[in-house]
C-alpha cells in the first residue's frame, strides 16, 4: 500500500475544496484504518464548501473534510477485538470522550466534548480514514456501499422520527431535504397514518413522492388547513418533525399541531428567531431538540429497518467519481438533488 492518498481538503479559508495528496493516516492501538469506497455529500459539507460564518469559526485549515462513508477495514490496532480485515463498515462520525457524566451514563450522543470527523478532525473525503474501533459500524451484506455511505444522515432522520411513537399518528414534516424525505420514509415504515411533507422546492417535493408514500405540500400555493381537511383529519397533526431550520416553517407547524402534539426539531434556525411561545404553551406542545444519532441505538434501529424493508435508495439522485467532486457539490448547490454519492474506487 502506498504511503500517500488522494483526498479532498479545505486548504484555504475561502469557498471551495481542493484535491490534494496526503499521507495515509497512521493508526493507534485502538483504531482501525478503513479504505473508503463511497462517501456522501451533506449539508455540513456545503457549509464548509461555501465557508460561511459557522465554517470559518469551526473548521481548522487545512483539513480533510467529509463524514459520510462506507468502506472496508484494511488495518487493525493491536488492542482492537471483534473486527476483522476486509470487513465492510460505515461508522459514527462523532468522536466522543469517555469521562463526562453523559458518556459514563451511556448517553454517548450527549457528550459535550464531541468532535466530528471532517469538521474538527481529519475526515472521510479520502482514500483512507483512521477511525476509533469504538466508532465502527459493521455493514451486513444486504446493505450496499451506496446506502452505507448515507447511514449518517439516515441516522439523523431515524433519531428524529423515532423521538415519539408514530404508530397510527398523523405526521407533519417541514423541509423536504434528503433527511426530511428519509424521515418521511421512516415514519411510513413505523406505521404513521398520514405523512405530510412541506417545502417550497417543487423538485424536492417530487423526489419525496418518489421515495415514499407521502403527501407533498408546496406551502407557496397550498394551505395546510386545506390539506388537513382533505385528509379528513379531525384535529391537527400529532407529531411534527422540523427539518428545515426555517422560522416560518416552524410557525406553520405549531399552527397545524393538535392539542398536546409533539415536535422533534433537527433543523437549525439561523441566529435568533422570534417564537410565539404562548401558542406552544396554550397548545401544551412538547418540543425536543435532536442532535446527531443516539450512539449506538439509532444505528441498530436503522440497520434493522433496512433489513426489514425500509427503502431509501431513491433519495440518491447523483453519483460521481471522487475526482469529479466539484460536479457533485454543484448538484447539491443547485437545490434539485437528493443525496450525492462520490465513488473513491471507480
Amino acid at each position: 500500500m502506498s504511503n500517500e492518498m488522494m483526498a479532498l481538503a479545505k486548504l484555504h479559508p475561502r469557498a471551495g475544496l481542493w484535491q490534494t495528496t496526503a499521507p495515509v493516516p497512521e493508526i493507534g492501538a485502538d483504531d482501525v484504518l478503513i479504505r473508503v469506497n463511497k462517501t456522501g455529500i451533506c449539508g455540513t459539507d456545503m457549509h464548509i464548501w461555501h465557508w460561511d460564518d459557522w465554517a470559518a469559526a469551526t473548521v481548522p485549515v487545512p483539513l480533510i473534510t467529509g463524514h459520510e462513508f462506507a468502506g472496508e477495514i484494511v488495518e487493525i490496532g493491536r488492542n482492537v477485538e471483534g473486527l476483522t480485515l476486509g470487513q465492510r463498515c460505515s461508522g459514527e462520525g462523532h468522536l466522543i470522550g469517555k469521562t463526562s457524566r453523559q458518556s459514563r451514563a451511556g448517553k454517548f450522543h450527549l457528550d459535550p466534548g464531541t468532535r466530528g470527523i471532517g469538521v474538527n478532525e481529519q475526515g472521510a473525503f479520502a482514500e483512507y480514514l483512521r477511525l476509533p474501533a469504538f466508532n465502527v459500524v459493521p455493514l451486513p451484506d444486504s446493505i450496499d456501499d451506496d446506502i452505507g455511505a448515507i447511514l449518517d444522515p439516515l441516522g439523523n432522520a431515524v433519531h428524529t422520527a423515532l423521538s415519539f411513537d408514530l404508530l397510527g399518528e398523523d405526521v407533519l414534516i417541514t423541509g423536504a431535504g434528503p433527511i426530511g424525505i428519509m424521515a418521511a420514509a421512516v415514519a411510513r415504515h413505523a406505521g404513521a397514518r398520514h405523512v405530510v411533507i412541506t417545502d417550497v422546492n417543487p423538485d424536492r417535493l417530487a423526489l419525496a413522492a418518489q421515495v415514499t408514500d407521502v403527501t407533498p405540500v408546496d406551502v407557496r400555493s397550498e394551505d395546510l388547513r386545506d390539506v388537513i381537511a382533505l385528509l379528513r383529519m379531525k384535529q391537527g397533526f400529532d407529531v411534527g418533525l422540523e427539518m428545515s431550520g426555517n422560522a416560518a416553517a416552524f410557525d406553520q407547524m405549531v399552527e397545524a399541531m393538535t392539542m398536546g402534539g409533539r415536535i422533534a426539531m433537527l433543523g437549525i434556525p439561523p441566529g435568533h428567531s422570534a417564537v410565539d411561545w404562548s401558542r406552544i404553551v396554550f397548545k401544551a406542545l412538547t418540543i425536543k431538540g435532536v442532535y446527531g444519532r443516539e450512539i449506538f441505538e439509532t444505528w441498530y434501529k436503522m440497520i434493522a429497518m433496512l433489513e426489514n424493508g425500509l427503502d431509501v435508495s431513491r433519495v440518491i439522485t447523483h453519483r460521481f467519481a471522487a475526482r469529479d467532486f466539484a460536479a457533485g457539490f454543484a448538484a447539491m448547490a443547485d437545490g434539485s438533488a437528493g443525496k450525492v454519492v462520490l465513488d473513491w474506487r471507480g
